[in-house]
């Protein structure tokens, strides 16, 4: 098995053509659906921390960090960036960093780029924003459980991202089965999402001390979420 299976940011080839123009599909309605949606909820305070969070993302996401079996991980930041900004915009902001990763850096193919985004900037943004919410609710609120809510759902993300990437490697011809990429890809990022959950909640700390007026940004209201 090539070690790049373990990755996230899939190159071209890995999966069917087929697979690939589905999923740009899909993302293109995701962000269709977003980009009609951020214009709609995002308040005019909240515009240039696009830009910033973007950046941020962008940044860390440029610093590895090893884990088990020679292989490393980066922040993906989808929570980081919903938690914040909503998870409309947040997955704007994903989608954002991950095409300028795949047109500049060659970071992940361009054939399969709709996947790569649904994988990390779709799932790990929308999915880990609504898991936020629930599991927040349950710790009492947003102001006492943000941290541990954001800490589970930002591991969440990357352990589901890599379910996702499992799914659709296993769906192309002459690949290895299913079960063996699912335990590779999941075993791997069940360590990778610690990092992620470590990396969220540490930037949430932080923010939450400097500038707590941050939080208030996000719209909070049901139909923006």
């Amino acid at each position: 098995m090539p070690p790049s299976i373990h990755l996230l940011h899939a190159p071209d080839g890995f999966v069917s053509v087929p697979i690939a123009v589905a999923m740009w599909a899909v993302t293109a309605v995701v962000l269709a659906i977003a980009v009609r949606r951020t214009n709609a909820t995002l308040s005019e305070r909240a515009v240039p921390l696009l830009g910033v969070m973007a950046a941020f993302i962008f940044a860390a996401q440029m610093f590895n960090f090893p884990v088990a079996g020679g292989t490393s991980g980066h922040l993906l930041g989808g929570v980081l960036a919903a938690i914040l900004l909503g998870p409309w915009a947040g997955t704007l902001v994903m989608a954002s960093v991950i095409a300028v990763q795949g047109l500049l850096f060659q970071d992940g193919g361009l054939v399969v780029m709709g996947l790569n985004i649904f994988n990390m900037g779709v799932i790990g943004t929308l999915g880990g924003y609504w898991l936020y919410r629930a599991l927040a609710g349950l710790f009492g609120g947003e102001g006492r459980g943000r941290l541990p809510a954001a800490a589970i759902a930002a591991w969440v993300s990357v352990v589901a991202g890599a379910v996702s990437m499992s799914l659709q490697i296993g769906l192309t011809p002459d690949m290895p089965p299913l079960g063996l990429v699912l335990g590779a890809m999941v075993g791997v990022h069940v360590l990778i999402g610690i990092g992620e959950a470590l990396i969220t909640v540490a930037a949430l700390a932080f923010i939450g001390v400097t500038r707590a007026d941050l939080f208030e940004l996000r719209d909070r209201s049901p139909q923006a979420a």
